[in-house]
């Protein structure tokens, strides 16, 4: 079976065959570097750092490229406001992007490409559209003539005469010197203490569009396998990027053209207006903050193409599920050495149930819900074993095949970027000392028999708290685990 993605140009799911067996050179529209990335990014490259794992796991050699946009009004609005430079300004939020990726566990690009670094290439296909008719100067901008291009609109579904009409005449005073009120800037004359590079058409700085097409071609050549982004860039971004790189190559720019959703805010369009735009660093620093393995999972459980809505109850929801998954994911860690498990790895078996459903769940259009499903079944039943060996210190299932399981669990949750990290394990055994812990017990006991209900509460709630269970037996044995 083969994997099958929605191409957003066809409007339909479809086998996924890339342009040389057994490779996907991918594509991928990053950040404009003038801000924190917020929940939007975090959905964004969630989604496609986890196709990409995907189609590593089923052993396609992946060669993912992602650009930076250094060069835009946003940043050179902050700059001024800082009083820095726009490099100054570009280089922060790269390195806190970065920082945050890594945070989320999302794999760092083979390349990163930065539209700085491409102006050599965007000039040249600038002049390649000049030169055949898709491209004119005027006023000391270059323009893209969009009526000249047949295809314009075909991944929108967008015309060019509805467009218009639903204008209704609105023809902002600049667009004046264009020769259609649609066409688009490829290159921005210089204006005053702005940054601007040498060209035929004088001083001045790419347009966006133009940017992407240049950095996947000079990277990735004419065309590629996947061009994905979030859904808010299928127009005009990746429109106009069709539109400049097919006529300057007459070679589609990609097969296929992949989507995400939005997030929403509690049912609204996130937004600094309304006051509900959370970066990601807020979310995971603050006092209470969210496990970042908790927001990768809750993103994960809604499917990549729709809307996604953060709300409190969702975030609690994910919180708690990634407590089960957790527990699962370190059952070996905490039991292995008591089932006496040999510290062997233990290979994937393809024949699994386990990893055949999750793996025609992926198959169909990525289908993270479904392949979490899995990943919960494996994770509930570790738990309940754990529980077993806590409180009658056996289980009820063959030790090698559990241990299977666990391993099966490990490397499925890799596949979605869901690890319990090191930390995570050291975190199992912070708190008091076993001898602390037996103190503690010794005062409860104490407080339970000079009927002190409250205190032998406490007590119990706070071992509680450092994650510490205590299990009362008869004959007044207390019994306790971490």
């Amino acid at each position: 079976m083969s994997v099958v993605l929605y191409n957003t140009l066809s409007r339909r799911k479809e086998p996924f065959q890339p342009l040389e067996a057994g490779t996907a050179k991918i594509y991928c529209c990053g950040v404009t570097v003038y801000d924190y990335c917020h929940l939007g990014h975090a959905r964004c490259y969630v989604v496609w750092d986890t196709v990409r794992r995907y189609l590593q796991w089923r052993g396609y050699d992946v060669h993912y490229v992602q650009n930076f946009t250094d060069i835009d009004d946003k940043i050179l609005n902050r700059a001024r406001k800082e009083g820095t430079t726009m490099e100054a300004i570009s280089q922060r939020f790269i390195d806190a992007y970065h920082e945050d990726m890594a945070r989320l566990n999302i794999q760092a690009a083979d390349e990163y490409t930065y539209a700085t670094h491409t102006i050599d290439g965007i000039k040249r296909l600038i002049g390649e559209l000049e030169n055949k008719g898709y491209a004119y100067a005027a006023g000391g901008d270059v323009y893209y003539k969009v009526r000249k291009f047949d295809g314009y609109g075909k991944l929108s579904g967008r015309k060019l005469e509805d467009m218009q009409a639903g204008a209704s005449g609105r023809v902002a005073g600049g667009d004046a010197i264009k020769e259609y009120p649609f066409d688009f800037a490829l290159w921005k004359g210089a204006k005053p203490e702005e940054p601007s590079w040498d060209s035929p058409w004088g001083a001045g700085r790419p347009g966006w569009h133009i940017e992407c097409s240049a950095m996947v071609r000079d990277r990735m050549g004419d065309t590629i396998d996947i061009h994905m982004g979030g859904g808010d860039l299928t127009f005009p971004h990746h429109e106009n990027e069709i539109a400049q790189s097919e006529a300057a190559t007459g070679h589609p720019l990609s097969q296929y053209w992949m989507h995400n959703g939005m997030v929403n805010v509690n049912g609204e369009k996130m937004s600094k207006s309304l006051g509900n735009f959370t970066t990601i660093r807020q979310l995971l620093d603050a006092e209470d903050g969210l496990d970042p393995m908790a927001l990768r999972l809750f993103l994960s459980q809604a499917q990549y193409r729709k809307p996604v809505d953060f709300t409190a109850d969702a975030i609690a929801s994910a919180t708690k599920s990634w407590q089960t998954l957790k527990d699962g994911l370190l059952f070996g860690h905490n039991y292995g050495p008591q089932l006496n498990w040999p510290d062997s790895d233990v290979t994937l078996n393809p024949e699994n149930d386990a990893v055949q459903r999750f793996q025609i769940a992926m198959d169909d259009d990525f289908n993270t819900p479904e392949a979490v499903a899995v990943l919960f079944e494996l994770a509930k039943e570790l738990r309940r074993q754990g529980n077993l060996l806590v409180h009658e210190g056996s289980i009820d299932a063959d030790s090698e095949g559990l241990q299977q399981q666990w391993h099966t669990l490990i490397c499925l949750a890799q596949v979605l970027g869901i690890e319990a990290t090191a930390d995570n394990i050291a975190v199992q055994h912070d708190g008091p000392s076993d001898d602390e812990i037996a103190g503690l017990i010794e005062q409860r006991l104490a407080a339970k028999k000079g009927k002190d209900f409250a205190l032998a509460d406490k007590i119990r709630d706070d071992l509680t708290a450092q994650g510490i269970t205590l299990i009362d037996k008869p004959g007044g044995v207390t019994e306790w685990h971490r």
